[in-house]
């Protein structure tokens, strides 16, 4: 290897270096995590613990949240369609790769803190198509999670749920369970950039 060989090479790891380094603690390439743990309140469920993560790719827009809304409307398989066009993250409960968060909408709370509702297209097994049980009706996730200011907090989460319109513009979940499930410990780490 030549001078300048070594020199070029030198040069480009301490380019990269430098970017490595320039980074930010705790960034995740524009991601933001939330971890926690569900927490099972009826049903078979109950007293269960698992672990929860959301990861959040980008935030739904005021638009996109409205087009859910509009397809609400036309009823919950129009939802579903609307949903489908939308990616903004992964939901995982348990040790398992999970399922595409289609929409997660961000609302500011008081003192600086954040709610955000998560909906997704939840995957209706085999048994419950062909023994045409209840709950292949409740074909949605749902999870709402509210965080203070230093990225703490605490939450719902209902598996399976229906969403309904009510009064024109408020969303109305039913659970299939009895009680939804708390999620706990809740930690957010990262940020989204603004799109």
């Amino acid at each position: 290897m030549n001078g300048r060989t070594l020199a070029l090479l030198l040069c480009f790891v301490a380019c990269v270096a430098g970017l490595v380094l320039s980074r930010p603690a705790g960034a995740q390439g524009g991601r933001q995590t939330i971890d926690g743990t569900v927490v099972g309140i009826s049903g078979r469920a109950a007293g269960r613990s698992r672990p929860f993560k959301l990861i959040i790719n980008n935030y739904t827009t005021p638009g996109e949240a409205q087009a859910l809304s509009d397809a609400l409307q036309r009823g919950q398989d129009e939802l579903l369609e609307a949903l489908s066009k939308l990616d903004a993250g992964r939901i995982s409960i348990g040790n398992n790769v999970g399922v595409d968060a289609n929409a997660i909408i961000r609302t500011p709370q008081a003192e600086g803190g954040t709610k955000l509702t998560v909906l997704y297209r939840r995957t209706v097994n085999f048994y419950e198509l062909r023994y045409g049980a209840r709950s292949q009706d409740y074909r949605f996730g749902y999870a709402e999670i509210f965080l203070d200011a230093r990225g703490r907090g605490e939450g719902t989460f209902i598996p399976a749920a229906r969403v309904r319109l009510r009064d024109g513009n408020t969303w109305e979940v039913e659970d299939f369970g009895v009680f939804p499930a708390r999620i706990i410990g809740v930690r957010s780490t990262g940020s989204v950039p603004a799109r």
